[in-house]
């Protein structure tokens, strides 16, 4: 397995995987999946400090985790949100964990000061993984998102760098 840099050519791989938990999962509250031009926008999108990152074997694309502003506002500037996601087959074989840290260095070279994951669902596998890598769990939303008509807690972890 490969960990690097995501290019447009892995837009496809990426789609299908958020795609999917779009449709079935609770990882993002996203309620539309995204076209191919979406893919091709949020990926030119982050080119820069905000970085996408791909596991790959070959061609396929294992899973993929991005950084991403965490607000709007300037005083937030040093602060970055993380988003991991791995397709099912390739779940529990060390890829998010290999993406994560990945992230986590991309965000030190970027100058960022702090990481803050935001975990839907109560997904329990992700906090873990958040917390072997670092963070810590620093507050829980409640229900602050709706879907698949159940209302859905995010969990907030965090590391500072």
């Amino acid at each position: 397995m490969d960990v690097r840099l995501a290019t447009i050519e892995d837009g496809e791989g990426i789609r299908a995987i958020y795609n999917r938990e779009v449709l079935e999962g609770t990882a993002t509250f996203d309620l539309r999946p995204r076209s191919a031009e979406d893919q091709r926008r949020w990926l030119t999108d982050r080119s820069g400090a905000h970085a996408v990152i791909v596991a790959v074997e070959g061609d396929e694309v294992l899973g993929f985790g991005s950084l991403s502003a965490y607000r709007s506002r300037p005083a937030y500037a040093t602060t970055v949100e993380d988003s991991v996601y791995v397709a099912p087959q390739h779940q529990g074989a060390g890829v998010g964990r290999a993406l994560l840290e990945a992230l986590v260095e991309a965000a030190e070279l970027r100058g960022f000061h702090t990481v803050i994951g935001r975990i839907a669902g109560g997904n329990e596998g992700s906090i873990a993984l958040h917390q072997r890598c670092g963070f810590e769990v620093v507050g829980v939303e409640r229900e602050v998102g709706r879907k698949f008509r159940r209302w859905l807690d995010v969990t907030v972890v965090q590391r500072v760098l």
